[in-house]
């Protein structure tokens, strides 16, 4: 592996499914769920790199990790010795950095005091919690199973627990949101002050309840629209948040690590349902179906396939499309030296175009979206395909 590498971790259960949402996750059952971690926990322990030997288990065999995501889904919905034997075998398997940032995912009205006591115990440092909002009928539209006070109460209740990096998601253009309901969540999360926010706007996903009930309809108007996204962008960096993503905003030296690493194109491990990963070129997705995953790995078979093996003209056109949803932009002399070719002699037409259009800007061994750039940022990404 190219650099330390990052592990995603997926839990795919929920109290309930939102509305809107279209991830791989469902209702949990309390058999259902132990019998999917311990299915997890040895994959992770058998885990090992394509040319390398099944058996190699001790030390210096071990890959460093230096961040970890456990996401879903509502982890935090996992018994705490669930996830306690989740991070021991993690620690087996793996060698974690001393500074390893450790995230797990969290729904409000799902952890108390004690769970986030434990959290702190297995080495999570920072949590992330799914508010979306704080007006409480636009948590029920959503289908979230928490209220606004509740999610306040949790905040409280992690930082209390000692968690001094913490993200809030948010979600604009919510049925029945106004400009000033939102920008009165807006205010109320920066109230709290957390170290991180991520701010998206909602996408009515096929196969929803949300498509069914609006189809290809949003139910807030573009303009309006437009106008929660450049209020996003306002009042977090009033509040002292910069932008270092399309939706990602953090006080200095919090952005999300593990993130990071898949705008930047480095290598990635996934476990559990669904899971992705990316090791050299070849990207793998494990099983979907949760009764042949658990089987399967129960069996000590093959769960991972191949989806697809990046060609080097991929993997240029990603460190583009992927790259450039970072506000820094991406490095040329980076791509020259991975792919030993200049970037002008692979992309030059398009990127002088974009730079004619003030889309792209060009400064020193950068380039970067413009501000304008980063409104229509799909429009140009497309171009690189």
């Amino acid at each position: 592996m190219r650099d330390k590498t990052g592990i995603y971790v997926h839990i795919p259960f929920c109290v309930r499914k939102c509305r809107y949402c279209d991830f791989l996750s469902f209702s949990s059952e309390r058999e259902g769920v132990s019998r999917y971690v311990d299915s997890l926990i040895r994959e992770i322990r058998s885990f090992h790199l394509p040319k390398e030997p099944a058996g190699c288990m001790d030390g210096s065999h071990k890959i460093e990790a230096d961040t970890v995501f456990i996401g879903g889904g509502t982890p935090s919905i996992l018994p705490v010795e669930h996830m306690e034997r989740i991070f021991e075998a993690l620690s087996e398997r793996f060698r974690l950095s001393e500074n390893a940032e450790i995230t797990v995912e969290c729904n409000p009205g799902t952890a108390g005091k004690e769970v986030f006591q434990a959290y702190r115990s297995f080495g999570i440092n920072r949590v992330s919690f799914g508010f979306q909002s704080v007006i409480d009928d636009e948590l029920k539209k959503l289908g979230r199973i928490h209220t606004a006070a509740e999610a306040e109460e949790a905040f409280w209740l992690a930082r209390q627990s000692g968690f001094d990096n913490i993200n809030i998601d948010l979600m604009s253009a919510i049925p029945g949101q106004t400009l000033d309901s939102y920008r009165m969540t807006l205010g109320a999360v920066l109230a709290l002050d957390p170290e991180h926010i991520s701010a998206y706007s909602l996408i009515i996903e096929e196969g929803t309840p949300f498509y069914a009930e609006y189809g290809e309809k949003p139910p807030v108007d573009e303009d309006t629209d437009r106008a929660m996204y450049a209020m996003t962008k306002d009042l977090l960096a009033e509040g002292g948040y910069r932008r270092y993503e399309i939706s990602n905003y953090a006080k200095e030296r919090f952005s999300c690590r593990h993130n990071l690493k898949y705008w930047s194109g480095v290598d990635y491990i996934g476990f559990g349902l669904g899971a992705s990963s990316k090791i050299g070129n070849v990207r793998y997705k494990n099983e979907t179906d949760i009764r042949t995953y658990t089987e399967k790995v129960q069996k000590g078979e093959n769960i991972t396939c191949i989806e697809e093996v990046l060609q080097p003209e991929d993997e240029m056109a990603e460190f583009f499309i992927l790259g450039l949803r970072k506000t820094e932009g991406v490095s040329r002399s980076e791509f020259a030296a991975r792919f030993s070719e200049n970037d002008m002699d692979r992309y030059g037409d398009l990127l002088c175009q974009c730079e004619k259009e003030g889309l792209l800007a060009f400064s020193g061994d950068r380039i970067a979206f413009t501000d304008r750039g980063l409104d229509v940022s799909n429009y140009v990404l497309c171009r690189f395909l």
